[in-house]
């Protein structure tokens, strides 16, 4: 194809995308049935992993829960059985270990079978500057928050790619996107679970493989006590955020193959911003947003509430 005919392509297709875009701002996206799909939570024994967990049980799926915390995750399993999940199996997996992800996607594999919607929601938060935080501690988090998406990907995308049919759900944070004094180590691990899912993404579309779809979500700050003690400067602008509310919007996300869903909307504007404007002007927004001082009050999740 030569210059000419595949600018004008380029230009006729992106006219047609935001029209079609603009359309489903007052137009909702079709919804797909996930009825029956196999559905494997990581991080499930609370928070949002259990809220996500009985969204997807009222929908007809087959749950597959992992976490460290064995009695959350059993709590988590019975309220998914009231929620009408036709199946709930739970795992013990430290997803942080690379040999335990995959010993036991393999018992997984044999006992309930193929996985074909994976959500990696399994997280951690050191909340201590970059030279206070011991190195330990800094391994730890990319290891459960980038690492582990490595490992759960290889143990369950064969099967996805095979049958060209299934759906990669990454939770990661606003963090993944801007930067947040006192957050290094986290930033650094949400950014790159945020450009893994976007590239294993493009690399599934290359191939052809568009049966498989990918949802990345970045919400901002959530009250489910892991960022507990931490404050919003502008509630109005940047609330704090429900956690039944978040998890319905991650399940509509994946309901209607949205890519990418931050969380609120005000991060689609503050994301551009920050690309568009000069560093002392981005610098001098994120000071009044409050990003310099975030982590000031942080408490975190007490071992009561794990």
């Amino acid at each position: 194809m030569n210059f000419f005919l595949e600018t004008l392509q380029v230009l006729l297709l992106s006219i047609w995308y935001n029209v079609e875009s603009f359309v489903h701002l007052f137009v909702p996206r079709r919804k797909k049935s996930i009825a029956g799909e196999v559905v494997l939570i990581t991080g499930s024994g609370s928070g949002i992993g259990r809220l996500m967990a009985q969204e997807f049980a009222a929908l007809g799926t087959v749950l597959v829960l992992w976490d460290i915390n064995q009695d959350g995750m059993k709590e988590t399993a019975r309220l998914a059985k009231l929620s009408g999940a036709s199946r709930v199996h739970h795992y013990l997996c430290d997803c942080s270990d690379k040999n335990e992800v995959y010993r036991v996607s393999d018992q997984v594999k044999r006992e309930v079978g193929d996985v074909s919607i994976l959500v990696n929601n399994a997280g951690i938060v050191t909340g201590k500057k970059f030279m206070d935080a011991p190195d330990s501690l800094i391994e730890k988090t990319m290891e459960v928050n980038t690492m582990a998406h490595f490992w759960t990907y290889k143990a369950f995308l064969p099967a996805m790619i095979a049958n060209n049919h299934g759906h990669l759900v990454s939770i990661s944070s606003s963090a993944g996107l801007i930067g947040v004094n006192g957050l290094a180590d986290y930033c650094a691990s949400k950014f790159a679970a945020v450009g893994f899912a976007e590239s294993v993404g493009l690399e599934l579309l290359a191939t052809g493989k568009d049966g498989i779809k990918t949802t990345i979500v970045c919400p901002y700050f959530i009250n489910t006590g892991m960022f507990d003690g931490c404050q919003t400067k502008w509630p109005t602008l940047l609330p704090i955020l429900n956690p039944e509310y978040v998890a319905k919007k991650i399940i509509n996300a994946v309901l209607t193959d949205q890519v990418f869903l931050l969380l609120p909307k005000s991060i689609y504007l503050i994301t551009a911003l920050k690309n568009i404007l000069p560093m002392k002007q981005g610098i001098l927004l994120g000071q009044y947003l409050g990003a310099f001082s975030l982590m000031d009050t942080f408490k975190g999740r007490s071992k009561k509430q794990e």
